[in-house]
């Protein structure tokens, strides 16, 4: 494989990774995954997320490297924004956690690319994404591919590969405020 194709995928979600990881591989780019999961609550439902993401894992034979669950760490980074509607604030500092996070890891196993799958929901603003993914990729010497999954019918593609692989579906985008 190409060292210089070589990419970290964040992945919020198996789901919404059922198009970018078979995508980006067919492309020719050496993929590993990654999840952050601090975020998602409660525990069980961060369960539930990480076995689909281990079937999704497994079904495209990539390495996937999966943060420590610090739900601690990521509520005191929102701390304040707790009451900001979804699509706001809180999922912007939200976004930066995990991008942050997902640089680290990417520097530490030398990948040169950064990337997300946040862009497949039709409930996220991609140019907020891809802004925030390249500033904090820059920041850390690393180059972000900016993807908008959504487009091709990535949204509808990765409902039918989520139902033939079956993944588990959330309802919520995965913090305690969006379920509430």
């Amino acid at each position: 494989m190409n060292n210089d194709r070589k990419i970290l995928l964040h992945i919020c979600c198996a789901p919404d990774g059922s198009v970018p990881v078979p995508d980006l591989i067919a492309e020719g780019w050496d993929v590993t995954g990654y999840f952050y999961g601090s975020n998602i609550h409660p525990f069980d439902e961060y369960s539930k997320r990480l076995e689909a993401l281990n079937i999704l894992i497994a079904h495209n034979s990539i390495p996937c490297e999966v943060s420590s669950y610090r739900p601690e760490e990521w509520l005191e980074n929102v701390k304040g924004l707790e009451n900001e509607p979804e699509g706001g604030k809180r999922c912007t500092e939200c976004f930066k956690c995990q991008f942050n996070s997902a640089a680290l890891t990417a520097k530490r196993l030398g990948c040169e690319y950064l990337s997300t799958t946040l862009t497949i929901s039709p409930h996220k603003n991609v140019s907020l994404i891809n802004s925030l993914g390249e500033s904090i990729a820059s920041s850390y010497g690393l180059k972000w591919e900016t993807r908008i999954w959504r487009k091709n019918n990535g949204f509808l593609r990765s409902i039918k590969a989520s139902h033939e692989l079956g993944l588990y579906r959330q309802n919520y985008c995965g913090c305690i405020f969006s379920k509430n």
